[in-house]
């Protein structure tokens, strides 16, 4: 659309979303000369205008400085405010965040296309400029790369133009509206346009310009737009190059267009063309016989560099291009890249930062895409809009395969509170918003498409289905046949199920993907959405991976998803905390549902990654006492540049350690041996250990980092039984009072009390371990994923009892090599539960501690079957021989590994935005509780392996806090021993039960037994 002037009431009309805006191009530079472009520096014909603005915010469009634009204008006394930047982070209007329902919900009773008149923010951005040198006599455009949500732009007075969708670049030519000296340039944002209505995507709703700003100027004859498109033979060996150009400028006529193609270490491939241009277009064909095939594993990039002479042949322009050669299909219902099937392992991602919001740097961007790579992930869905131009870009270097997403999310118009109800969904089937929809899907694909880490274009999320975007998927189809389509929602509307070329479901539970696989589909499967990883999560991921050997067509998933969306904010006492929704006074609100990341907002990567990196790696270990299987999974990527590193530890103490040189061609598996000589080992229980590390630093990582693991533990039984030592042993001496029972053991002071019916008293060498009695537990604080089960209403009961066993009957019994006293107590769930806790000293001074549960039926399932109990916090280390080192649960611990590992109790409990349950280790040997003088007692499991949580908080102040501000100062150390606790579940958040086989039934007979004793 063309006009002169601007009108407000484009804002609410469906029909204008641009106005004067320049056509989408795609996302090249362009330099002077070739040096300049083979140095891919800053170029020279692009300037800057990030930084310091003068800014006035408005509270409803009736407050603004409506002339602000006119050149007599006066800014003094404005504010300052920072670009790019949200204009909500930087103190003016509401901070927000909503999930699924529209952010005016309840406030103002709207149908699309019409906009909250009484709260509809405005930004008024002033700037002025001075022209760079040399661009006095050139046109002059600017970019804006990223405007949220509508925005209107004047130079000089003199209205420019309008633009929408706040996800991709609107240009606009400034060239008629220049001056001699300076430049007024003025900017007004909208935050709520007939694009809300489009952009209900799960995130903080902001505004303002919160991507870059620059001016350009182009040369004489200068490449607007080009595509490249590579393709493969049948054998997927030699390649082939298409190079579509179109120019523009005053010598784009009779202007000549040669190309040069380099290898990854500048060697000159061959230059070709050397053609004119004709009618402002070139186009180039050309075959390179043998190919460098480009793939997450191995991403190999050409570079293209593209010479643009004038028609006197004076060189007047450069585009380096990077060129990926690979080749992206569907092949008999299974999609697959360079003739190979692939499987997607893959993780959805937010741009986000927790001070900055959307606006993140390149520096998050580079620790983003490393760590993606480090823990095996190998593709990224741009959840729910296109990001920066720079993220592709190092998807294309550093190998990540990516579902480009365009910016559509209708999920308030047609789903409330969970339920389906599309009675005025946008956009449907209403030709209406057809233009502005195809608009935001051009744009996409224009900009992005010459990345070869681009696999597949999104129509876009959560917008159920309909003619519309129906229609995107064929445009996406016609302008680009080189990549697939994806589209989640006809799941929910059929009728136009070829929308999408892939059958993609979110939150499908792993029985659900297994009986769609077995229909005889017609579609492969991915989840681009899986494993909702909020709070303590990622439990029962293996069911899903295990597919991927199980189902040709079931190829993988996207993970919700990379990073928590917090944000930080000062509690009353001036110290910041990463807060959530509703922490800033915002209503409506999806409060915590914005913590949902494998990394936590502040980048520092969670305990959940631990399971991620295992379950993703492509290459598999399975060690044995004899040597390991080796099972190479990459489609094209050997072991060559890995060394295979191997260990035998006993106790968790290494014993032997070696590195072999193993070279295992992909798609293929080797067994080799291993020095163990296990037959002659001393007994105890072993653990053989086997790691792939990198030989050399990559991009990515770092010289003998760990891509892939794999343990096998085994008992060796011991031929001699061990003497006791009788000089570790001492007499037994028991003082019974009437109230206490006291039992003496050397150095060990033991006190039971018959009126609180439990051990009051552990005194190892004079220290007392005990500061609060142990007690029966069998809740904890409930995780986010308990909280979507309704863990408080269904398994509540437990909490209660938990706060209030009583104990009913005690008994003891004396022999001359140890003393035993067992409680029995009984809990107000059930007159028919019955729990036994014995306590047995024995003569070289250890307390041997044993718990039974006994239930019945018509009780709801146990979150945990513990003893719990209170040290001093001077014991404020901890080291374990468990699996760790992170936190595992028990449908969460094949990432795990046995070995020894430490940690301070304090850094025990994982910051998760609301506190909950964390800290656990599964398959507990031992674990030494210690002060800073190393002084402090032993825990030791006795017929099998125990759980165990230590942490500076009860579960019961875990449970009863909503921020980490609300925990309150640390006066203990509370260790948490149990016998079996609850998986944590992931298949969702919102009423996914955790697995069947992780669950605790309550109907059974359940005990464990573990052992304290002095360091």
């Amino acid at each position: 659309m063309k006009a002169t002037q601007a009108d407000i009431n484009w804002l609410g009309n469906v029909s204008v979303f641009e106005v004067n805006r320049l056509n989408a191009y795609s996302d090249h530079r362009y330099y002077s000369t070739m040096e300049e472009a083979q140095a891919a520096g800053t170029m020279k014909m692009r300037y800057d205008l990030n930084g310091t603005w003068k800014f006035n915010y408005a509270i409803r469009p009736d407050c603004r400085p409506e002339l602000f634009y006119q050149s007599d204008y006066s800014s003094e006394g404005w504010d300052d405010i920072e670009v790019p930047g949200h204009i909500q982070l930087q103190g003016y209007g509401q901070i927000q965040y909503v999930n699924t329902q529209y952010p005016w919900d309840g406030l103002n009773e709207l149908r699309p296309p019409a906009l909250p008149q009484d709260k509809n923010a405005v930004g008024s951005y002033i700037r002025t400029f001075h022209l760079p040198s040399g661009w006095q006599n050139n046109p002059v455009f600017i970019s804006f790369q990223g405007v949220e949500s509508a925005f209107y732009v004047w130079l000089n007075g003199h209205f420019v133009g309008y633009g929408e969708d706040s996800f991709t670049p609107s240009d606009f030519d400034l060239t008629p509206f220049l001056q001699d000296g300076e430049n007024k340039l003025a900017v007004e944002v909208y935050q709520r346009s007939t694009g809300s209505w489009l952009e209900d995507q799960d995130f903080w709703r902001f505004s303002g310009i919160f991507r870059d700003v620059y001016l350009y100027t182009v040369p004489a004859a200068h490449i607007r737009d080009l595509r490249v498109v590579t393709d493969l033979d049948p054998s997927y060996t030699n390649g082939m190059l298409n190079l579509d150009l179109k120019l523009e400028g005053k010598a784009a006529a009779g202007a000549r267009v040669e190309a040069e193609l380099r290898d990854a270490e500048g060697n000159i491939l061959r230059t070709f063309g050397g053609v004119e241009v004709t009618n402002g277009l070139v186009s180039l064909r050309e075959e390179f016989g043998k190919v460098n095939l480009w793939s997450a594993e191995i991403p190999y990039l050409y570079r293209l560099y593209i010479r643009v002479y004038d028609a006197a042949g004076q060189l007047v322009e450069v585009v380096p291009q990077s060129v990926g050669f690979r080749k992206f299909e569907m092949i008999d219902k299974v999609m697959h890249i360079n003739g190979k099937r692939i499987v997607f392992k893959g993780v959805n991602r937010h741009e986000f930062n927790p001070r900055r919001g959307r606006a993140i740097t390149k520096e998050d961007m580079l620790w983003d895409v490393r760590t993606i790579k480090q823990n095996n992930m190998n593709a990224v869905r741009t959840s729910h809009y296109p990001n920066q131009s720079l993220w592709y870009e190092l998807c294309d270097e550093y190998g990540l395969y990516v579902i480009d997403e365009m910016n559509l999310e209708t999920h308030g118009s047609w789903q409330k509170l969970g339920a389906v109800e599309p009675s005025w969904v946008i956009p449907g089937d209403k030709p209406e918003w057809h233009d502005i929809v195809m608009d935001r899907a051009v744009s996409m694909v224009e900009r992005d498409k010459n990345h070869p880490s681009i696999l597949i274009w999104s129509c876009g999320n959560e917008s159920h289905g309909g003619e519309v975007i129906y229609k995107v998927s064929q445009y996406f189809k016609s302008a680009d046949p080189t990549r697939l389509v994806h589209y989640e929602g006809v799941f929910h509307d059929r009728r136009f199920d070829e929308t999408s070329d892939m059958e993609s479901r979110m939150y499908a539970k792993p029985a659900d993907i297994e009986e769609f696989l077995n229909a005889n589909p017609t579609k492969p499967y991915i989840s681009c959405e899986y494993m909702h990883a909020m709070g303590n999560s990622i439990g029962g991921m293996h069911k899903y991976t295990e597919l991927e050997d199980k189902y040709p067509m079931y190829q993988g998933g996207f993970i919700w998803d990379y990073i928590d969306q917090s944000i930080y904010k000062k509690d009353r006492y001036g110290k910041e905390y990463l807060a959530y929704g509703g922490d800033f006074g915002d209503r409506p609100s999806d409060y915590s549902f914005c913590g949902n990341g494998i990394v936590h907002a502040d980048r520092k990567v969670t305990a959940k990654m631990q399971e991620v990196k295992f379950l993703y790696q492509n290459i598999k270990l399975f060690p044995d006492r004899e040597g390991v299987k080796i099972v190479n999974s990459n489609l094209f990527a050997d072991t060559s540049a890995l060394e295979l590193v191997y260990s035998l530890e006993r106790e968790g103490h290494e014993v032997l350690r070696g590195t072999l040189e193993v070279n295992v061609p992909a798609q293929s598996e080797k067994t080799v041996s291993l020095p163990l000589d296990a037959d002659t080992l001393a007994g105890g229980e072993y653990a053989v250990n086997a790691a792939f590390v990198l030989k050399e630093a990559t991009l990515w990582a770092e010289k003998g980092d760990e891509v892939a693991f794999g343990q096998f533990i085994f008992t060796q039984d011991s031929a001699a039984t061990a003497a006791e030592d009788l000089n570790l042993t001492s007499d037994i001496q028991v003082v019974e009072g009437d109230v206490n029972i006291g039992v003496r053991v050397g150095q060990t002071h033991v006190l039971f009390s018959k009126a609180f019916g439990t051990l009051v008293s552990l005194k190892l060498s004079g220290r007392e371990t005990i500061a609060q009695p142990p007690a029966p537990l069998f809740w904890r604080a409930t995780t986010d994923n308990d909280k979507g089960t309704a863990m408080g209403f269904e398994l509540g009961a437990w909490y209660a009892a938990s706060l209030l066993p009583r104990c009913v009957e005690w008994k003891a019994e004396q022999k001359p090599d140890q003393y035993r006293i067992e409680f029995t107590y009984k809990l107000n769930i059930s007159a028919d539960v019955q729990v036994k806790v014995a306590y047995t000293v024995r003569a070289d001074g250890s307390v041997h501690v044993h718990n039974a549960y006994k239930g019945t039926t018509g009780l709801p399932d146990l979150p945990i079957h513990a003893l719990s109990f209170k040290t001093s916090p001077e014991y404020g280390n901890v080291e374990w021989l468990a699996m760790g080192p992170e936190e595992n649960y028990a449908d969460r611990a094949f990432g795990a590994r046995l070995g020894i590992h430490g940690s301070k109790v304090a850094d025990t409990v994982a910051p998760y935005l609301v506190p909950q349950e964390s800290g656990n280790r599964t398959g507990v040997r031992w674990a030494k509780l210690t002060d800073d003088a190393g002084r402090g007692f032993k825990i030791e499991a006795s017929a099998a392996p125990v759980e165990l949580n230590v942490s500076p908080y009860t579960a019961f102040e875990l449970e009863n806090a909503q921020h980490v501000y609300e925990l309150p100062p640390v006066h203990y150390t509370v260790v948490t021993v149990a016998g079996k606790q609850m998986g944590v579940g992931g298949d969702d958040s919102w009423g996914a039960p955790v697995h069947p086989e992780y669950r605790i039934a309550s109907d059974g007979k359940l005990e464990f037994e573990f052992v304290i004793r002095s360091l």
